[in-house]
């Protein structure tokens, strides 16, 4: 059972999907476009229509499937979603005289989806469009100043539609709207760390019957927990394999060796492949040739580990791919490319073996809470997210053995400085990112001409969306200070504030 929300490509869809597994409800996106069949095969219990940058009126704007609205399902529209429905049942959609962007205050709202609420409530619109002509029987629920259609509901009390977003921060009661929602539908909350458990060992155990699984571990949070999950799943069946591809941070090799090995991975095997993988990425400078690069060589290792470790040989290769990695590769059926994660649009197309991704429909607070579930030790569980293809993607440019030093000594910097000011669990990632740039300065009254290199942390819950943390100045003035004393080919260091989106967390 679950919701389904259809996408027109609004940017804050995938805030949709998290607030409704907030909330305990099972969340999946899909193209707005999708067949009704499609949609079917996801068992919906309600359906939610994002927003988007399309106006209905256009003859090329997206449309869903006819069987969403003659279904009977419960269905809410937001923003663009509310103009089609509105469209749809014989109503009016025209461009708005008063254009609504940021901040809005509902002085007036009524009926169920509001139930628990009161006062002026606080919204965030951003559209340019709106419902001038309500369907036959529809009635207004909510209105604001600049708005006198801002939500809408069906006379049968099962659709609804909403010119404001409640998914986002800015709509401080948006939750509550949207667990209204849930509630008139009737959907089903089991979405639990337990419930979630439970659902995943059975369908580990059905997928894998009696065949061996090989699953590339990395040391954090993601690899580590499906190590458990598996552990307890399939039990000996299980090889983990370390692969230190040369891309790792400082000491990082070591340090996930002496975490692992204490969760009982006695079995555990460590490979050293740093020569094969920075052979293949000798001379590459483009982004996503590295990671297919990196996707490819991993997969090489495991293979032939695979022969190495048994005769017969290893059916499935086990990774923790996330939903938001499986989305930014545009492996979620209708989504944009935004980079080819290693492990999603970075695998060869010869792969040997077939694919165990238990978590590809989980965000990382949903994995991080199955890791608590299952015991994981704090300083994993909480530990930064660390890309599959390491370094090589937080060097611009051509990867060298002198950059990845560099690039060593400066990250371990300013990471152990996060933690001595206690800030490190203060953020959600935090990274050093050595650019090809280089800047004039001054060394004991010489000149000097070095690498400019970008700090970054952010603040975040899933990694969908991220916003730049505000660490001190005094700490960033530290940081620089030893960055440049202690790596002295480091010219100039710069903290980067953009915000995801319209960056991503990574540089590349």
């Amino acid at each position: 059972m679950s919701v389904v929300i259809l996408d027109f490509g609004s940017q804050y869809t995938r805030l949709i999907a998290r607030r409704i597994r907030e909330l305990r409800a099972y969340s999946v996106i899909l193209p707005g476009t999708v067949s009704w069949e499609r949609i079917q095969r996801e068992n919906p219990e309600a359906i939610i229509l994002s927003g988007g940058p399309a106006s209905v009126f256009d003859p090329n704007s997206p449309k869903p499937a006819s069987g969403v609205v003659e279904s009977g399902l419960p269905v809410l529209g937001v923003c663009y979603g509310m103009q089609y429905l509105a469209q749809a049942h014989g109503g009016k959609v025209e461009r708005a005289g008063s254009r609504e962007y940021g901040k809005a205050v509902l002085s007036k709202y009524s009926g169920a989806l509001f139930r628990g609420l009161e006062g002026e409530l606080q919204m965030w619109m951003s559209h340019s469009d709106a419902v001038t002509q309500l369907p036959q029987g529809w009635k207004v629920i909510a209105a604001s100043q600049e708005n006198p259609v801002a939500a809408i509901a069906s006379p049968d009390g099962k659709t609804f539609g909403v010119q404001f977003h409640p998914e986002v921060v800015h709509s401080p009661k948006g939750m509550q709207v949207l667990d209204n929602f849930l509630e008139l539908a009737q959907v089903s909350r089991d979405w639990t760390p337990g419930h979630t458990l439970e659902n995943l060992i059975a369908e580990i155990r059905t997928k894998v019957g009696n065949d061996r699984v090989l699953l590339a571990v990395s040391g954090g949070v993601d690899s580590s927990t499906l190590a458990l999950l598996l552990s307890r799943a399939i039990g000996d069946k299980l090889t983990a394999v370390f692969v230190d591809h040369g891309l790792l941070r400082l000491n990082e090799r070591a340090e996930v060796e002496s975490a692992l090995r204490p969760m009982g991975d006695e079995n555990l095997r460590v490979v050293d492949a740093s020569r094969e993988f920075l052979s293949a990425l000798s001379g590459v400078s483009d982004p996503e040739q590295k990671r297919k690069i990196v996707g490819r060589e991993f997969i090489r290792v495991f293979e032939r580990e695979a022969r190495k470790l048994s005769a017969q040989g290893y059916r499935w290769l086990a990774q923790g791919t996330l939903y938001p990695d499986v989305i930014e590769s545009a492996g979620g059926e209708g989504a944009a490319n935004i980079k080819s994660h290693h492990n999603v649009g970075g695998l060869p197309a010869d792969l040997q073996f077939e694919l165990l991704e238990p978590f590809r429909m989980l965000f990382k607070d949903e994995v991080r809470e199955l890791a608590l579930l299952l015991g994981l030790p704090e300083n994993i569980r909480m530990r930064h997210p660390f890309p599959g293809p390491g370094l090589s993607i937080r060097i611009l440019g051509e990867v060298t053995l002198e950059r990845l030093d560099i690039l060593r000594r400066a990250d371990d910097i300013f990471t152990s400085l996060l933690k001595d000011w206690d800030l490190y669990s203060q953020v959600w990632q935090a990274l050093a990112v050595l650019t090809p740039l280089q800047s004039v300065g001054v060394i004991g009254d010489e000149r000097h001409y070095g690498y400019v290199l970008a700090l970054r942390a952010v603040t975040s819950v899933d990694g969908m969306t991220a916003d730049w943390a505000r660490l001190p100045h005094e700490f960033l003035d530290e940081v620089a200070r030893k960055i440049t004393r202690q790596v002295p080919e480091i010219g100039r260091v710069v903290y980067d504030i953009t915000s995801k989106p319209p960056a991503t967390i990574e540089w590349e």
